[in-house]
């Protein structure tokens, strides 16, 4: 992922390994809250990540076709730079490490299905998001966004 230095709505790409433009993040500037739209490279809709602000603690929900598939939040319990990612449908997620610089581990019951690390690349904004085969891309890569926006 590279973060554009001046972009109006926090708008960036994802690439993949090959440096192939695969997602784009959307963010939707003069909004009350945080909101960002992932996109394919299509420019097809394929998450919006919304931040809850009507809570105790701040919220970001991840949305497919209007339908909230999960929720994002600090935990309740536990050590700084620990959020719960509240999958509807299926077993939830878990992120922790340093998330702020981009240096933490997605898990799903203790399992690691993606890595975040700024330590792959020289280039100041851009981290790496490694994400296990058969895990769902883009749910993973809107946690990630989300996250950014929760420690942001």
């Amino acid at each position: 992922m590279r973060e554009k230095l001046v972009s109006i709505g926090d708008d960036f790409w994802i690439e993949d390994e090959n440096g192939d433009r695969r997602y784009r993040v959307n963010g939707k500037a003069m909004r009350v809250r945080d909101t960002f739209v992932l996109e394919d490279a299509s420019g097809s809709e394929v998450a919006k990540i919304q931040e809850r602000k009507v809570s105790v603690r701040d919220k970001v929900a991840i949305e497919r076709d209007g339908k909230t598939v999960a929720t994002v939040h600090k935990a309740l319990v536990g050590v700084r730079d620990r959020f719960a990612i509240d999958v509807d449908g299926g077993p939830d997620l878990k992120a922790h490490g340093n998330i702020v610089d981009h240096e933490y581990e997605i898990k799903r019951d203790g399992d690691t299905v993606a890595q975040v690390s700024k330590r792959w690349f020289r280039v100041r904004d851009t981290y790496g998001v490694e994400i296990n085969a058969d895990e769902d891309e883009p749910l993973l890569l809107a946690t990630v966004v989300a996250l950014e926006a929760l420690t942001d």
